[in-house]
């Protein structure tokens, strides 16, 4: 065999992984293999906790989407329990759902991912980074910068912590909304949505036309998505059933209690993380390029794709344009990027549109709830995919057993294949280098895992 390339680590994801190409002996790739490496073991920190302190313990599982881990596990103990949730701290929870994914799509797009565009691919690694973008548009970084701290000021200042939060509980949330913070927080969310029209068109005009090339060659792999949509097929990142959608574009809708019979976890000897796949689509599992078996994908990409449409004005004229071009469901893996942008336009649209509603500053905010045995399934859309936390309690209220799919596992086959496909077409006669290993590792940013 050819010599061994390893790409360790990745840089700018959200995370921890390696990347290990083997070339034959005509300098072609033999192999392509993506290693995760973080382990969490969560479900066995949870066994034997108070249920409702377990809502407060996972959201260590990420610094990134602390939020979205708080929101899908209360739910699932809203579920073991059977609370009812009172009306306001339903609305109160999806509005912090929807800001939360507003920061994580502004810290994505142009922290982690726009130095690949606005740099280009084959620019010197030392000015890739948020520093080199801050040299060439200091007026565009301060912008950014400003945005990003703004909205994670809004939701501290509102919710008491940003990273950490506490203020989901069972049967509701903890404390209500003030109409002074409701106005406030209004104020801030229009300059928010003024920043995400902004960094549509910008990056429809200045970024997108400049790499269309790589964006449909670059880790364009075909599989099926997931995403959460209403009853009648609307997007939602807090509430509704899950959409299982095959290549073809047809779908399997099921409420989250009942995914165990649609989706399997298949174990990889090279990662520690468990490989969800489509067990109800009878195929079994397989990562092979030529004929990949139980595929999908998640994340921003997936959710418009599986959603019928966008109830937000703004974001379903893009959606209409996205598709218009790219079809539905539409493969290429570096459209995530203007995927993003979309859902980054429809939180904006929605958080708006929760805090113009007087009645979201309702003084009942949560129902009593009394522990006991149990099961729960709670699940929302995290901005790297569909977020499951299912739960069994005991008499006491006490976990005795858990399973977490975290957004990210939805998509670690994609990724891998992605970086096959991609190491493949670049990789020729044994040469390599740095802008051909950047436009590998471009095809796992695209997921922001």
């Amino acid at each position: 065999m050819g010599k061994t390339i390893n790409i360790q680590p990745l840089s700018r994801i959200e995370g921890h992984a390696s990347i290990k190409i083997q070339l034959d002996d005509d300098g072609g790739v033999a192999s392509a293999s993506t290693h995760f490496n973080s382990i969490r073991g969560f479900e066995k920190y949870v066994q034997g906790k108070p249920a409702e302190e377990v809502t407060r313990i996972v959201t260590r599982i990420c610094g990134i989407c602390p939020w979205h881990h708080h929101l899908s596990s209360t739910k699932a103990v809203d579920s073991c329990f059977g609370a009812e949730v009172a009306p306001v701290g339903h609305v109160l929870r999806e509005c912090m759902q929807n800001m939360a994914h507003i920061n994580d799509k502004i810290l994505h797009f142009y922290f982690l991912a726009a130095p690949d565009f606005v740099m280009g691919p084959d620019a010197d690694y030392k000015v890739r980074n948020v520093i080199g973008i801050a040299q060439a548009a200091p007026d565009l970084a301060k912008q950014v910068i400003k945005m990003r701290q703004l909205g994670q000021m809004m939701m501290e200042k509102f919710a008491g912590k940003v990273i950490h939060p506490i203020a989901a509980v069972p049967g509701g949330f903890s404390k209500p909304m003030s109409d002074s913070q409701r106005k406030e927080l209004i104020e801030n969310t229009k300059e928010l949505l003024e920043f995400a029209k902004f960094s549509m068109a910008h990056a429809k005009e200045n970024i997108f036309p400049n790499y269309l090339e790589e964006v449909t060659t670059l880790g364009s792999i075909t599989t099926g998505f997931i995403g959460t949509v209403e009853d009648d097929g609307a997007l939602n990142f807090y509430d509704g059933k899950i959409r299982l959608m095959k290549p073809d574009g047809t779908f399997q809708d099921f409420e989250d209690i009942d995914y165990l019979d649609y989706i399997g976890e298949h174990v990889q000897e090279n990662s520690y993380g468990k490989f969800p796949y489509a067990k109800s689509w009878d195929e079994g599992f397989s990562m092979d390029l030529a004929a990949p078996k139980g595929i999908y994908r998640s994340n921003c990409l997936a959710r418009i794709n599986a959603c019928e449409y966008i109830s937000t004005p703004l974001a379903q004229a893009e959606l209409e344009e996205f598709r218009k071009s790219f079809g539905r469901p539409a493969q290429h893996t570096l459209l995530y990027h203007w995927a993003r942008l979309i859902e980054l336009v429809y939180a904006c649209e929605k958080t708006l549109e929760l805090l113009m509603d007087p009645g979201i500053c309702g003084k009942e905010t949560r129902f009593d709830f009394t522990p006991k045995a149990g099961r729960g399934v709670g699940h929302v859309e995290a901005p790297r995919g569909t977020l499951i936390h299912d739960y069994t309690t005991d008499e006491n209220g006490l976990i005795e057993k858990a399973n977490m799919i975290v957004g990210t596992t939805h998509n670690l086959a994609p990724i891998s294949m992605s970086v096959e496909q991609s190491a493949r077409m670049l990789i020729k006669d044994g040469k390599v280098d740095e802008t051909i290993l950047n436009k590998v590792e471009m095809s796992v940013r695209a997921y922001d895992p």
